[in-house]
């Protein structure tokens, strides 16, 4: 039983006590008005009569009923201090029920505030969710449409050049390579992988105008400042700078998505192109032939099954590390300012 309950029974019992008091009261101040009665009736009687044993008999019967009064006078003084510690009684136990009510409305207050902070809370969180439901939903469709734009099918164009007077790579290898994993890739029918080999500087803007490819691919030598290394007519090295690659690309079909240097410090090559593509591929470093086939190879085979160009470089990163662990740090990715690389496809990924 709450606090409150019992001292609102102590109210009633007590007011029930109070009530049999008063009652006691009334009935003691009946027998007074009794006695009192008596009393003038005996003094009447005297008054009219000579009769001496009536007279004593009526003077007794007075003191009987005077003492008897003033008996009655004690026990209703003795129930009036009852009743006036009966009714400070009742006044004590009402003050506590108000106090134990005031708790209450207090508590239910708190209870309401709670409960109303916490259904703000609430309808905050559902607001949110709402809101960011919302914005994935937009996200989404925006990835939708820019995968819509993305073409069913692509071309990569591979430019080999390995001059007479430079080391040896083995860029057939690099081709093979590439083409066998495009080939077990999922969308392996999205991608064209078209050759170029022995490549002079001429053949590239002429390459380029033929194909009208989406991807191009230079694998070769690179110098440390940055040129790319071509051939002559007499198959002897010619090196190309970044600015006449740049030059050319800008002239060229605005189709290109993707440059992939894979040759030494070609990063240069990159860094400057990126401004005219969404995305190039450079070595800041030397790479050995294995380490560069492992790379391209694995990068074309993530492009092939959907995945975006920066998913792609890290896992041809991967794949690298597993090959030569040395020269994992040597590819860089670039991109243009308006692009994101985690949002840019070359192939179209299954919506």
């Amino acid at each position: 039983m709450a606090l409150v309950d019992t001292y609102r029974n102590n109210v009633a019992r007590k007011r029930s006590e109070l009530a049999k008091l008063s009652s006691d009261r009334a009935k003691e101040s009946a027998k007074k008005a009794q006695q009192k009665q008596k009393i003038v009736t005996a003094s009447n009687s005297i008054k009219h009569t000579s009769s001496q044993p009536t007279i004593c008999s009526k003077i007794s019967e007075i003191d009987r009923a005077e003492k008897a009064v003033a008996a009655i006078y004690k026990k209703i003084a003795d129930l009036d201090k009852k009743i006036a510690q009966k009714d400070k009684e009742i006044a004590d136990e009402k003050k506590k029920v108000q106090g134990e009510e005031k708790k209450i409305r207090k508590k239910h207050e708190q209870d309401d505030k709670k409960k109303q902070q916490e259904s703000e809370k609430t309808l905050q969180k559902i607001n949110q969710a709402i809101i960011m439901q919302q914005r994935q939903q937009a996200t989404m469709q925006k990835d939708i449409e820019q995968l819509k734009c993305v073409p069913e099918k692509i071309t990569v164009l591979f430019f080999a050049t390995n001059p007479t007077d430079t080391s040896k790579l083995r860029l057939d290898e690099e081709a093979r390579s590439i083409q066998e994993m495009i080939r077990k890739s999922e969308h392996r029918d999205s991608i064209s992988f078209e050759t170029r080999w022995a490549v002079r500087p001429l053949d590239i803007l002429q390459a380029i105008n033929e194909i009208n490819p989406d991807v191009i691919h230079f694998s070769g030598h690179g110098t440390e400042m940055g040129d790319l290394v071509l051939e002559n007519t007499d198959g002897s090295a010619k090196l190309v700078t970044k600015e006449a690659i740049t030059q050319t690309i800008m002239a060229s079909s605005d189709k290109i998505h993707l440059l992939f240097f894979n040759a030494c410090f070609s990063y240069e090559q990159a860094q400057e192109v990126v401004s005219h593509v969404d995305a190039a591929i450079g070595m800041t470093d030397s790479i050995g032939d294995a380490a560069a086939c492992s790379f391209a190879a694995q990068f074309y085979s993530s492009l092939g099954f959907g995945l975006s160009v920066k998913k792609a470089f890290e896992q041809a990163k991967g794949s690298m590390m597993l090959e030569s662990p040395t020269e994992s740090n040597t590819p860089r990715l670039y991109t243009n300012d308006n692009i994101d690389a985690d949002a840019l496809y070359i192939v179209r990924p299954i919506i």
